[in-house]
């Protein structure tokens, strides 16, 4: 497919300025960018279908987690936030699955895509991982599978929801809960959110929306799936610089291989 048959350039004009400039701007200010049916419908129906067809050979991975993806610190107390663990299981398929002529592909290796999620996130450059399996990921929730209350490592994620479950499968977020380049963990705030007792926002995405979330400083979660209609999201990261690769330990974990 050609980019024009994959993104509907008619609602995202993302080659002109002015879409660019106010996509940023609300990136800026509201810390999350939704782009409605960023994703023409023939696109997004081939994106399904090669889901479907390779979520047999997808890596499932059921783990406990603290929200800052961190080791347990044993100079806390076992209920503390920095200890509290919370559950994520889902399945993945890696970069080197995904299809050469699939239009997930066409869409991570545009030069023009690239140019405007660079601008819009305000970086110079976005480069694809150095490793075989981190560019392009397809993750499954099936029933009962979710992603636990956790503050990402990495300062911005963009995302495709390719397949909405039955119900269940909601993104929640609480929005600069804590400021990481200040060292500020803001324990008192992730308990709260932890045992219910503050108010979190919903994000309204739909099959086919594209996402820019910051979410280092902004705890977020995706409640579990109900229903037998699997949730596929599709991630694509990019890195600011050239020649990274996700860690060895990371790709193990999250993959369970090297390559």
């Amino acid at each position: 497919m050609q980019l024009n048959q994959v993104i509907n350039i008619t609602a995202h004009p993302i080659h002109q300025k002015h879409y660019e400039q106010a996509c940023k701007l609300q990136l800026d200010k509201e810390g999350v960018l939704v782009l409605k049916d960023f994703l023409t419908l023939p696109a997004r129906t081939a994106m399904v279908d090669e889901g479907i067809n390779k979520q047999s050979e997808a890596f499932y991975t059921s783990s406990g987690h603290n929200v800052y993806l961190t080791q347990k610190d044993p100079s806390f107390a076992d209920d503390h936030p920095r200890n509290r663990w919370v559950q994520s299981s889902k399945g993945c398929i890696t970069d080197d699955q995904v299809a050469l002529g699939s239009p997930l592909r066409t869409l991570y290796d545009s030069p023009q895509l690239r140019s405007f999620l660079a601008f819009v996130m305000g970086e110079e450059h976005l480069y694809p991982y150095a490793d075989s399996l981190s560019s392009i990921n397809l993750h499954y929730a099936s029933q009962g599978q979710e992603l636990g209350w956790h503050f990402d490592n990495s300062s911005f994620a963009i995302t495709l929801l390719i397949q909405s479950p039955k119900a269940g499968g909601q993104f929640e977020y609480v929005t600069k809960l804590r400021d990481s380049s200040k060292g500020d963990m803001n324990y008192t705030g992730v308990d709260q959110v932890l045992d219910g007792q503050m108010q979190t926002l919903k994000l309204a995405m739909s099959a086919g929306d594209l996402v820019l979330f910051r979410g280092r400083d902004s705890l977020h979660r995706v409640t579990p799936t109900q229903g037998n209609t699997t949730r596929m999201l599709a991630v694509l990261a990019y890195n600011a610089e050239a020649d990274v690769a996700l860690s060895e330990s990371a790709r193990m974990t999250f993959f369970g291989r090297l390559e």
